[in-house]
Parts: structure tokens; C-alpha cells; sequence
């Protein structure tokens, strides 16, 4: 029989990702798992080069933004019953996702995934497939409804 105690929603507060937590949540509930909710806070910098001679917020307000999405981001009503733990860091996506799930002995990850355009995820990546590739656990990928793949053919 398998066991999953200890589920990871890795969060960047997209659509994506709260489709992920609709699926993760409702994992929990079913296996009475505890749910770990995590943001990475990625320096602006690396995507916005241009910006480099505007003032960025201090780094507490994007720590601040972070603590107060995570406290919110899956409604009271469906918190209920649930052992959620929040925690949110500073890094690369992918790096800091599978550090956590091996620091926390996570059982299956459940990430959303953004269904880009295949050009465009050659030119972006995804932070999704990498987790899938370098994950210590198992990974649920959701995406959204109505969102689907771009075959490279119809790209």
C-alpha cells in the first residue's frame, strides 16, 4: 500500500499552482498527509535586467508579500482538519524545491504547470519538468483547466 504523509505544494501563487493545491489539498485529506506549502522568492534582478538602474523593494517586502500569500493562499474554510505548514526562502525554484522535499522527506510533490507553447519552453524551461527530472519523490504535474499543450506542429 502506499503511503504519503507528507505532500509538497511548491507555489509561485500562479493559476497554475492553485490547481495544484485544489489536487493537493484534497491528497491530504485522503491520506492524512501533512501539506507543506512553498514559495521561492527568485532575485527580480535576473528578469529584469533593464530595471537594473530603478530601486527595488527591500528584500523584506518581498519576504513580507510571500508570508502573507502563503497565509492565505488556501482558503479557512479549506484549511480546516488540515496540519499545513508554510515556509518560503530565498533561491532558484527548481534548486530550493528538491532541497526541501529531501530536508523535509516529502512524499510527493504536486506542482502546477503552465502548459507553455513548445518554443517557448525551449526558450524558458520549466521549472515543472525539472522537478519532475531531479525529484526524490514522486511529482503530480496539474495544469489548469482549459489550458493545453502547443504541439510544436501548431506552435
Amino acid at each position: 500500500m502506499i503511503e504519503i504523509n507528507k505532500i509538497l505544494i511548491p507555489t509561485d501563487f500562479s493559476e497554475p499552482s492553485q490547481a495544484a493545491t485544489q489536487y493537493a489539498v484534497e491528497l491530504a485529506r485522503k491520506f492524512d498527509a501533512q501539506l507543506h506549502l512553498l514559495n521561492v522568492i527568485e532575485d527580480p534582478i535576473v528578469y529584469m535586467p533593464m530595471f537594473e538602474s530603478y530601486a527595488l523593494p527591500p528584500k523584506e517586502d518581498f519576504e513580507n508579500f510571500a508570508k502573507t500569500r502563503l497565509e492565505n493562499w488556501i482558503l479557512d474554510e479549506d484549511k480546516e482538519g488540515l496540519d499545513l505548514v508554510t515556509h518560503w526562502v530565498h533561491g532558484n525554484p527548481f534548486v530550493d524545491i528538491l532541497k526541501y522535499a529531501k530536508k523535509e522527506d516529502i512524499d510527493v510533490i504536486v506542482v502546477g504547470t503552465h502548459g507553455r507553447s513548445f518554443t517557448a519552453h525551449l526558450l524558458l524551461g520549466s521549472v515543472a519538468e525539472k522537478v519532475v527530472r531531479k525529484a526524490p519523490c514522486p511529482v503530480l504535474t496539474v495544469r489548469p483547466k482549459g489550458h493545453q499543450f502547443i504541439h510544436p506542429a501548431q506552435d
